[in-house]
């Protein structure tokens, strides 16, 4: 009879592992391997976890993954799912926390690490704004509309009218590209224009215009595009 795989002493010796080098020494495998432990009980991960990233390319991908497409991958049912948007709820939090209340120019590369890690996945387009006092400070965050593969509805009267809103003096308009190409649209452009003079009548600003995707980013200010 073949010897069962020590599934115990595995957990333990890679949680002791965890624990005295941190999660830089160990490869995606075993990172996805620790977080598989909370769902899956008394079974081998590592297969699982190696099966994950070869679906979805990486670490990132995994986490940020559909419910749908990650129960297409054998070994994976809801506990599973949970634990994996768990950690991508979690970090997208702290990635927040991070630039909510703070001036944009100060941390202006954490805030575009948080919008890519919120949006850059999606498989939708999704329109958020980014709402700054008089100091340029973050004070308020919010998702506005979601479209489809390659087209998200803008509508400018509704971009200021929130502004009025929440006391605003400056925007920041954030949406993604799915296809991966953080280049701006014609459409993207005449958009931006619009919102632009309708803010400018009533005193708002439109700080800069922000495409997201997995990979990368497009800013219209540092475009000249603004």
């Amino acid at each position: 009879m073949a010897n069962k795989p020590d599934t115990a002493g595995h957990r333990g010796r890679l949680r002791a592992h965890f624990l005295k080098s941190g999660a830089d020494a160990l490869p995606d495998y075993e990172l996805l391997e620790l977080l598989l432990f909370q769902a899956v009980a008394r079974r081998d991960t590592k297969p699982i976890a190696k099966r994950l990233l070869k679906h979805f390319g990486s670490f990132s991908e995994v986490i940020s993954a559909e419910e749908s497409a990650l129960k297409e991958i054998d070994g994976i049912g809801e506990a599973v799912v949970v634990a994996l948007k768990t950690v991508q709820a979690a970090a997208l939090r702290l990635s927040r926390e991070e630039v909510l209340n703070q001036p944009v120019l100060s941390s202006w590369n954490k805030l575009i690490a948080y919008c890519r890690a919120s949006m850059g996945f999606e498989k939708n387009e999704r329109f958020r704004i980014l709402f700054l006092n008089r100091q340029n400070v973050l004070t308020a965050d919010e998702i506005q509309q979601t479209g489809t593969v390659d087209h998200t509805p803008v509508y400018p009267r509704e971009v200021v009218k929130r502004a009025l809103e929440l006391g605003a003096t400056a925007v920041i308009m954030v949406h993604n590209h799915p296809s991966g190409d953080p280049t701006p649209s014609k459409a993207d452009i005449d958009m931006t224009k619009e919102v632009q003079d309708a803010d400018a009548k009533l005193g708002i600003m439109l700080h800069d215009h922000l495409i997201v995707t997995k990979a990368g980013h497009s800013s219209f200010k540092d475009m000249g595009l603004l």
